[in-house]
């Protein structure tokens, strides 16, 4: 009897091990981490997910939007293998409850476009349906595909010689556009049809700075020191800066359609040495942003007092939005410090000494804000 009831006890036991909820299973996608740590729960949870079929996709798509990458990654390719069997399979798919997951904004902005391209494979006609409505969506992919969709009818137009519905269309893409390559092509094409565009003010590129150098840098010294800006900003002073010099604030107004400050050109080639921007911007209310920053220096990004970033890298790229950092604008008045470092390489490619800042929402459209000349 009593070996009788240890059997039963353990096929209890391993039907309760076995049966675990799509819950479950999903938590176990979630909680996989780098390096292989639970990697072999998650591959037996990924199987599972998959062999439950459609009815996993919604709770699948919602679980992604608490995921780091990694499992990001898991969910995503459980969501594709569904999908692919299913169609394979004739199945049917959920195909209004992803319509109402890509439409709630509050979701990840991945998942949403994931589901966008599920909807894609049931019906071509989804892009012409939904596009339309997502020029100003949160999410960065739908965001651009719907700013591309719009740029194909503006060339369309184009190419039939109606300039002017071209030019509104070309207009309306570029109110949506947050990525370079997207910008200059829209630029360059309503610039043919006779409109300039401010390109810095699309991007919310600061253009009015102050400057003061050179403190030390020699030997890689002055990126984590801290010099007077650092604590007070004061642009009447007169500082002692790298070899008793004279250090002063000089206001400079950059021209770049990108905001680009080139700092050999306006304080003199330098090596080894720390150079100081600052600008002041009021904002109409308080805001969440983001610091777009780019530059081949050691950099620091200061709001209000506050350091938002730092980087001691040097001349591994500039691109724009090389750098991104969280801060928040008060409702008006807000400084803004950066601290630019030179090294002291002497390859023709490290001479490089320049910054460019943008303040933008999480997408990279531009927030508002004002400076003063």
């Amino acid at each position: 009897m009593i070996k009788g009831s240890c059997i039963l006890l353990l096929l209890l036991s391993s039907a309760m091990v076995k049966a675990e909820t799509p819950k479950d299973e999903l938590a176990r996608l979630q909680a996989v981490k780098r390096e292989g740590k639970d990697n072999e729960a998650a591959s037996r949870a990924w199987k599972d997910v998959v062999h439950r079929g459609p009815a996993m996709l919604s709770a699948l798509l919602e679980a992604m939007d608490t995921a780091d990458a990694v499992s990001s990654n898991w969910l995503r390719t459980a969501g594709d293998a569904i999908v692919e069997r299913a169609l394979m399979e004739k199945k049917q798919l959920p195909a209004e409850q992803l319509e109402r997951f890509v439409a709630e904004k509050k979701h990840n902005g991945a998942a949403r476009r994931l589901a966008y391209e599920w909807l894609c494979r049931l019906d071509p006609k989804t892009p012409d349906r939904l596009l339309p409505g997502m020029l100003q969506d949160p999410s960065p992919e739908l965001r651009r595909d719907a700013v591309a969709a719009v740029i194909r009818v503006a060339e369309t137009q184009l190419a039939q010689g109606d300039e002017e519905a071209a030019r509104v269309a070309f207009r309306r893409a570029l109110a949506g556009a947050c990525d370079k390559d997207q910008v200059d092509l829209l630029v360059g094409q309503l610039e043919k049809l006779g409109e300039k565009i401010d390109v810095a003010v699309h991007f919310g590129f600061i253009r009015q700075w102050r400057l003061v150098a050179p403190f030390d840098n020699r030997k890689d010294s002055g990126f984590k020191k801290v010099y007077p800006p650092e604590t007070k900003v004061d642009l009447q002073a007169a500082y002692k800066g790298q070899d008793e010099r004279e250090a002063r604030w000089v206001a400079v107004a950059s021209k770049d359609p990108y905001g680009l400050v080139n700092l050999n050109k306006e304080l003199g080639k330098q090596k080894g040495v720390v150079a100081y921007a600052y600008t002041v911007v009021d904002s109409p209310s308080e805001q969440t942003i983001q610091l777009r920053a780019g530059s081949p220096n050691g950099l620091k990004m200061f709001v209000n007092g506050k350091e938002v970033f730092h980087r001691e890298e040097y001349h591994h790229g500039a691109a724009v939005d090389r750098y991104v950092a969280a801060a928040v604008l008060k409702a008006g008045r807000n400084e803004i410090l950066l601290k630019i470092c030179q090294n002291e390489q002497t390859e023709e490619w490290a001479q490089e000494w320049k910054f460019q800042l943008r303040l933008c929402d999480a997408v990279g459209a531009a927030v508002p804000f004002s400076q003063s000349k």
